[in-house]
């Protein structure tokens, strides 16, 4: 009676822990399930040329990408831009790259040639919206000012990423639509501008602009070698420049569309005259402002031009 005594705890002892053993060994294999399945997935390592294209893939990885982008400060030339070792280190670990192409940020295109061993997505923003320049022809590399390619972009983009991260390819998807959506609601603002001012002549000291004044149905009136100098950095003639001034004297355009991330004498001269003869002048950049994302910004952008031609 004393060893059974004995022996009947120790059993049921044993079973308590054999059950305990059990339990704890499927609570470790639903741990490694879950891990799998139910834990966030590392996030994608995405280089962006400039922040807006940095903001546009934010808004479509979520909280499932990391992004870098490379030029953000206004004050930095993407025609002009040399990359720095923290660019390339950053590029050497990406596996999404966003550039805009056309030859606005040919920088990219340098470090990824010297890059090694890294193959990351690149993704061209010109070649995405089709509108691929010509052999020898003018091309307007701003295609972020252009909505439908910005649709499409965010295709591209939502396919890249559910590659790099197939569990959250319908994640990727559905925020891509939900910014279509937000550009949709842009193009019909555009619409509305040009219901209402078809064919109404403007200026710009760039063609920062350009795809969304031909959205809005507006004529640019600026002379073309008056533009290209300032874009390209150099010497804008005295007959151009003269031109451009007759604009406003002679009040032949209703606004001005102005870059102010590159000013000098000549656009200068040419905002103060639009000034001086009641014109308006409304200022774009090429990067995104500080605190803003890009609908917000583009938003701000078109009801610019709507106030100003409303007057």
């Amino acid at each position: 009676m004393k060893a059974s005594s004995v022996r009947g705890p120790a059993v049921l002892m044993g079973l308590a822990l054999a059950l305990a053993s059990g339990c704890a060994g499927a609570s470790g294999a639903g741990s490694r399930v879950g891990s799998q399945t139910g834990a966030p997935s590392p996030s994608i390592p995405v280089v962006a040329s400039t922040n807006v294209y940095g903001d546009i893939v934010q808004q479509i990885g979520g909280g499932k990408v990391k992004v870098v982008s490379i030029i953000s400060d206004p004050a930095q030339d993407p025609h002009s831009y040399e990359a720095s070792t923290q660019n390339r280190l950053e590029l050497s670990k990406a596996k999404v790259v966003i550039e805009n192409g056309g030859g606005y940020d040919d920088f990219v295109g340098r470090m990824l040639h010297s890059a090694k061993n890294s193959s990351p997505a690149v993704i061209s923003a010109v070649k995405v919206s089709g509108k691929a320049p010509k052999t020898g022809g003018e091309f307007n590399e701003h295609v972020w000012y252009d909505f439908p390619a910005m649709g499409k972009l965010a295709d591209r983009i939502a396919d890249a990423l559910a590659k790099a991260a197939p569990a959250d390819a319908d994640v990727f998807r559905h925020n891509a639509e939900a910014f279509k959506d937000k550009l949709t609601a842009l193009e019909s603002k555009e619409q509305q501008v040009k219901t209402a001012h078809a064919g109404t002549a403007v200026a710009v000291t760039e063609p920062v602009p350009l795809y969304m004044t031909g959205a809005m149905g507006l004529r640019n009136k600026t002379p073309a070698d008056f533009s290209k100098a300032v874009e390209e950095g150099g010497d804008v003639s005295a007959q151009s420049l003269q031109r451009t001034l007759a604009l406003f004297t002679g009040k032949q355009v209703k606004a001005l569309i102005y870059n102010k991330q590159t000013s000098g004498p000549p656009t200068e001269k040419v905002k103060a005259a639009a000034e001086d003869n009641g014109i308006p002048v409304i200022p774009v950049t090429e990067t995104l402002p500080p605190g803003e994302n890009y609908i917000g910004w583009m938003t701000a952008n078109v009801e610019a031009i709507k106030s100003a031609l409303d007057r």
